[in-house]
C-alpha cells in the first residue's frame, strides 16, 4: 500500500501464539536507492516479493536493509532477502543491536533474559509454535551488519532518513523519520491498538518503563503518518497523539 511518494507499507501475514495477525515492513525508494525496513519472520520472502511487486518496486532493486531491532519477526527474513537480491545489500542497524543480529549474542526474546523473553504458554498448540520460533531463531543464518548507527544520524538515502534511538523494547531499538515525506516508521515503539495509536505493548519489552519514556524522543518530529509494525497506519492528529503518549510515559 502506497503511503506517500516513494513510500509503501507491506502487509505480511503472521501467526504467533495461536493468533493470526499482520506485520508491516516498509519500503522507501527513489531513482537511486531502495531501502527495505525490517524483513518479517523466516519464510516471509514470498510475501515480501509480492508486496514489493504490487508497490512497483521489485525486490531485486533493494540495496539497503535497515533493521529497527533484533526481534525475530523483524530480522527473520533477512537471510532470504540477501540471497534473493542479485546485487550487494547494505545491512544497517543500531550499534547496540548488531551483536544480536549477527549471532554474537542470543536474541533477547529467545534467551529468557529478563522481561523480553517469550512467556511459556499453557496451550499445547501455542507451545509448539513457540518451540518452532525458537528453533527458527537458533537455525537462522547469521548476517553481518555492515553499518552501525546511533540516534540522530541521518542516512543520506531517499531524501534523508533520520535515526531516532528509542531504547527499552530492546537496547538498540530505533524508529526512522523520513524527512521528505514526514512519515515515521515506528518499529515496535508505537502500535495501533484498540483503534488508537498506543505506546509499546506492556510486558513485551526488555525494559517497559524505558520503552514508555522513549516515546518522548519522537516528539520533536513533525509526523503526518506513523507506520506501526503491529497495527499499520495512523494519520489522525499524529503529532498530538505522540505528545500525549510521551507525557503519559514520563508519568509512569
Amino acid at each position: 500500500m502506497k503511503v506517500a511518494d516513494g513510500v509503501a507499507v507491506l502487509e505480511l501475514p503472521m501467526k504467533v501464539m495461536g493468533f493470526d495477525t499482520v506485520i508491516h515492513p516498509t519500503v522507501v525508494w527513489d531513482d537511486e536507492d531502495v531501502v527495505l525496513i525490517d524483513t518479517g519472520l523466516p519464510g516471509s520472502l514470498p510475501y515480501l516479493t509480492e508486496g514489493m511487486d504490487e508497490a512497483g518496486v521489485p525486490l531485486a532493486r533493494v540495496d539497503k536493509v535497515v533493521l529497527t531491532h533484533q526481534d525475530l519477526d523483524h530480522i527473520g527474513g533477512l537471510g532470504s532477502v540477501l540471497q534473493a537480491v542479485p546485487g550487494p545489500v547494505e545491512v544497517i542497524a543500531h550499534e547496540d543491536e548488531a551483536p544480536y543480529i549477527q549471532g554474537d549474542r542470543p536474541l533477547l526474546r529467545m534467551s529468557g533474559d529478563g522481561r523480553a523473553a517469550i512467556p511459556t504458554p499453557a496451550d499445547e498448540e501455542q507451545r509448539r509454535e513457540m518451540l518452532q520460533l525458537m528453533e527458527a531463531a537458533k537455525n537462522m543464518e547469521k548476517v553481518h551488519v555492515d553499518t552501525v548507527v546511533q540516534g540522530g544520524e541521518v542516512l543520506p538515502y531517499c531524501g534523508g532518513i533520520t535515526v531516532v534511538h528509542t531504547p527499552g523494547h530492546t537496547p538498540g531499538h530505533i524508529c526512522l523519520y523520513l524527512d521528505r515525506t514526514k512519515v515515521l516508521v515506528c518499529g515496535d515503539e508505537l502500535e495501533v491498538r484498540d483503534g488508537s495509536l498506543a505506546g509499546p505493548r506492556p510486558g513485551l519489552s526488555a525494559d517497559d518503563p524505558m520503552a514508555r519514556r522513549s516515546i518522548a524522543e519522537l516528539v520533536p518530529y513533525d509526523v503526518d503518518t506513523a507506520i506501526c509494525y503491529h497495527g499499520g497506519l495512523w494519520h489522525d492528529d499524529t503529532n498530538q497523539r505522540i505528545q500525549k503518549l510521551a507525557q503519559e510515559g514520563e508519568l509512569r
